[in-house]
């Protein structure tokens, strides 16, 4: 099964408080994001963004030069009818993190919650952190959320990677530095625990 089709199925077939994932506000990412900028015309791109609701709380806090990217049709679609109206002054991108054609030097954030940790091939990996290369500006911020070393080995159904602070910082590359990183241990809605690392990178 390729990707596209295996997330529209979990989409497709669990509710959006029910993927394991799930957090009412992605509390620590808003948290990063804020303090990483304050100009709210700053341009911020969700890798993954799907059914979360840091669009929602980006939008209540004022910011309004937003891309949410996601594989999932279902997932986008369902916050784009949560969001209403609102919801026109989002962009709005379908497609995987490692072809999408993103413009040059388009954005001052890139956010990534739980998307990373799946590309476990190398050739994945390079992929993504040549456009994240590519598509942040100069003295850009990348706040992104992995598994942790303590994190599971699998997550709907597929294998993942998980990583410390260091080892984050190393497949990144010295193009970016990082300034803070953290641990989380998320509550699933079924009642499990999984350990989350959080890093805010810049871009040098």
């Amino acid at each position: 099964m390729d990707s596209k089709r295996h997330w529209e199925d979990v989409y497709r077939s669990k509710a959006p408080d029910a993927v394991s994932w799930y957090r009412p506000h992605l509390d620590i990412s808003l948290t990063l994001i804020c303090e990483a900028v304050s100009d709210r015309n700053a341009a911020i791109l969700d890798v993954g963004g799907g059914e979360s609701t840091l669009v929602d709380d980006l939008l209540q806090r004022g910011y309004r030069n937003l891309t949410v990217l996601d594989t999932s049709a279902i997932a986008l679609d369902t916050t784009k009818q949560r969001l209403g109206s609102i919801a026109e002054q989002v962009t709005w991108v379908e497609s995987d993190i490692t072809v999408v054609d993103l413009p040059e030097h388009r954005y001052d954030v890139w956010h990534d919650r739980a998307v990373f940790h799946f590309l476990t091939e190398s050739s994945q990996r390079d992929a993504y952190i040549r456009l994240l290369t590519r598509a942040i500006r100069p003295d850009g911020h990348v706040v992104i959320a992995t598994f942790g070393p303590r994190g599971p080995a699998r997550c709907s159904g597929l294998d993942v990677s998980r990583y410390d602070g260091q080892q984050l910082s190393d497949e990144f590359g010295a193009a970016f530095e990082l300034v803070t990183s953290s641990l989380e241990d998320h509550h699933t809605p079924a009642g499990f625990s999984q350990q989350f690392l959080y890093c805010y990178f810049r871009k040098l």
